[in-house]
């Protein structure tokens, strides 16, 4: 009754009652057991955390190599990228915080890329960043979505070359808007949306290649498509 337990269960709750009495009687021999524990587990961490930093810097140096080569075919010549590593509270990722920071014109201070780099500069910035990382064994198909946004003329033209030449290496699929990149391509498919009693349906078609020539003359001058707009069209094919 004084247990509230039943008579049967009384040589199970007096082990559990001993069992307690040992471990408050040397709770202070488990206590300075734990804190080596702890003070092994940190050594470790401290260890291992430092040798990925240092992997990191090494890795970090080398993409910076890869992005700025990419920089000038991008007309971004007078720009500079850098990985920034900053010390963070230690985690399960280690103790660095890692950030891509630009500086895009001459003289000027490094900042993070999402707040320093304009929409079209941004767009090349991230190109160069996959291309780079491509070329160290990424992915064997890339999907680019609008990687042009922002752009148009000359930078336009240079990322669909750019673009072209990647897709030696790698398989791209690119959404565009940009008649200088659609040019670019050995693929031509366009997507359409189409609204009916079942809803709004989306296709995918392949153009043929007068189909191709005329869509990209659309991309040049809007709804109404005019024959300058196709023998500009037919030029950058040409010359694709």
């Amino acid at each position: 009754r004084k247990h509230r337990v039943e008579p049967d269960a009384l040589a199970d709750l007096g082990e559990q009652l001993r069992s307690k009495l040992a471990l408050i009687e040397a709770g202070s021999e488990r206590i300075a057991e734990l804190q080596r524990a702890l003070s092994e587990a940190r050594s470790r961490y401290d260890e291992a955390a430092a040798a990925l930093t240092s992997q990191r810097r090494l890795a970090a140096g080398k993409l910076d190599a890869a992005v700025a080569g990419e920089l000038a075919p991008l007309k971004l010549e007078a720009a500079r990228f850098r990985t920034a590593l900053a010390p963070a509270e230690p985690g399960p990722a280690g103790a660095d915080r890692i950030e891509f920071e630009v500086s895009t014109n001459p003289g000027a201070p490094f900042g993070p890329l999402t707040r320093i780099a304009s929409g079209g500069e941004l767009s090349r910035f991230i190109l160069a960043l996959k291309v780079a990382l491509a070329e160290a064994g990424g992915a064997s198909t890339m999907i680019f979505d609008e990687i042009d946004r922002g752009v148009g003329g000359a930078v336009a033209s240079a990322i669909g070359e750019r673009l072209a030449r990647l897709s030696q290496r790698s398989q791209l699929l690119v959404v565009t808007h940009s008649p200088q990149v659609a040019a670019r391509a050995r693929h031509h498919y366009r997507i359409e949306k189409s609204h009916g009693p079942d809803g709004t349906r989306t296709t995918v078609r392949k153009l043929t290649p007068a189909e191709r020539r005329e869509e990209i003359a659309r991309m040049l001058s809007g709804a109404a498509v005019t024959d300058e707009a196709r023998a500009q069209a037919a030029r950058l094919l040409e010359a694709a």
